[in-house]
């Protein structure tokens, strides 16, 4: 059973059993793949940038010239083809004006996939290097492990549907009349101990006390006791 993640002689350190790192893991994976870098890290922040933007600096000007013949043609393609959960992993700062949208995100989202890319392999890292059920962080990797947790959350959130509180709603609706093996419980499950794992490590980061919370694996909430007639909690909301 799982434990909440709790400052121990200046380190963080959760207990997870094997199955909770094997779905925690796959879960960092997924995000990972779909979050993958579509130019690779050269090391460099000015060459990054550059390489992002598909110019070569030994040609600047001839493939700035290409890049904006080919923009308007590759950004229709790229919304039309785009995973709905990159929209919500990497959301657009301008809403309102698709073409400023597509601009920054043109300008920004490939230095933000490098980010995120390595957050979760720092997660993916520290899962990996367990020892026992001890998954154990420092200062700096808690933060990135906290931030991959979050990516998670959103890409399960949006594969489950869930934007709006009224989606939200609908969901713990659907979730009283559900059988035991229906995937979307199983999925929701997943999605509550991730909110909760996520709380506890915020609260380790910024030193608030959980209280009892923090012995507390969540999973009483699909707890199906016949006594108890108040049916399965309500899923958090993103």
């Amino acid at each position: 059973m799982a434990r909440a993640f709790l400052r121990e002689k200046g380190r963080y350190v959760g207990l997870l059993d094997p199955t909770e790192r094997t779905v925690l893991h796959g879960l960092m994976e997924q995000t990972r793949v779909l979050l993958s870098p579509e130019v690779e890290s050269t090391g460099d922040t000015f060459d990054d940038l550059v390489a992002s933007l598909g110019i070569s600096l030994g040609g600047a000007a001839e493939a700035t010239d290409k890049l904006g013949a080919q923009r308007g043609s590759a950004e229709r393609a790229d919304r039309a083809d785009r995973d709905p959960a990159l929209d919500r992993l990497l959301p657009t700062a301008h809403r309102g004006d698709d073409e400023v949208a597509a601009e920054f995100r043109r300008l920004t989202e490939e230095g933000l996939r490098q980010r995120k890319s390595r957050n979760l392999d720092v997660a993916l890292e520290r899962l990996s290097a367990a020892t026992g059920d001890r998954v154990e962080l420092d200062e700096v990797q808690a933060p990135a492990f906290l931030m991959a947790l979050t990516d998670v959350r959103l890409l399960l959130g949006e594969r489950m549907g869930l934007r709006t509180e009224e989606d939200a709603d609908a969901l713990y609706a659907a979730m009283e009349d559900l059988e035991d093996d229906n995937p979307l419980g199983y999925a929701v499950a997943w999605y509550d101990f991730l909110t909760w794992l996520q709380e506890t490590l915020t609260h380790a980061v910024m030193g608030t006390d959980l209280g009892d919370a923090a012995l507390d694996e969540p999973g009483a909430e699909y707890d199906d006791d016949e006594d108890d007639d108040e049916g399965p909690s309500r899923p958090g909301t993103l």
